[in-house]
């Protein structure tokens, strides 16, 4: 009795699985956005009262040890930060490799001067340190501690301008390959543009950047979240070899 042969389905060789690259990835973007937002939202927001050394100088010395953990998470989060970016910068290396290698550039002159900034961050902790453990002990250093927070918030401004870069990079990537949904392609290169207009605000006109925050980082925050989750729950559609 002859057999009847069932025929052959063509092997699909695309995969929409995750990578493991891609879920580094995600993983670390994911560490980068809760790390940011316990350093500010929790640590230098409520401990620095803009105008007020003295206020601020209290606030930090009666939370020095708060302060010591959000400049560490700060400095450890860096880490992740740094390998997110060469993670997602290669990943459309094959669609684009100028942009893909000028996004890279653009993420890691943010990451370097971020850390360079977050020594202004020390500067409080070297005056409690070196000046007693009162406030009537320290004198004029109030000023000089909310100095140091303001230099290092101008820092991490610049940082964020050359990260701008990098969104709007890896949002145009994302449109010209498709590899992740356009959507967040444009949400990416939105918040590029949220952080150069927040920069530039701070540095032009710091009467209308106080006027835009904290609205003007919702879109910023919304577009990274999305980008982290999409690369961590779903990865990206990859080649099989």
């Amino acid at each position: 009795m002859a057999q009847v042969q069932e025929p052959v389905v063509p092997f699909d060789r695309r995969s929409t699985q995750r990578t493991r690259p891609t879920t580094v990835a995600g993983l670390c973007y994911l560490a980068v956005i809760a790390g940011g937002l316990f350093a500010e939202g929790m640590v230098r927001g409520p401990l620095t009262v803009p105008g007020d050394p003295v206020a601020t100088a209290s606030a930090i010395l009666e939370n020095e040890t708060l302060w010591r953990l959000g400049l560490a998470v700060h400095l450890l989060y860096l880490i992740p930060a740094l390998t997110m970016k060469v993670i997602v910068s290669g990943l459309f290396r094959e669609v684009e490799p100028t942009l893909a290698r000028l996004a890279l550039v653009f993420g890691l002159a943010a990451v370097t001067i971020e850390a360079m900034s977050l020594v202004f961050l020390y500067v409080p902790l070297a005056v409690i340190e070196n000046g007693g453990a009162t406030l009537a002990a320290l004198e004029d250093a109030p000023s000089l501690i909310l100095l140091a927070t303001r230099l290092f918030a101008t820092g991490f401004a610049f940082s964020l301008l050359l990260f701008a870069g990098f969104c709007v990079l890896i949002g145009v990537l994302i449109l010209h390959s498709r590899l992740v949904p356009r959507a967040i392609g444009l949400m990416m290169i939105l918040a590029g543009i949220c952080y150069v207009v927040n920069t530039l605000a701070l540095i032009v006109a710091p009467g209308f950047f106080e006027l835009i925050n904290p609205a003007i980082l919702l879109p910023i925050l919304l577009a990274e979240l999305s980008l982290a989750l999409w690369l961590l729950l779903k990865g990206i559609v990859v080649e099989a070899k």
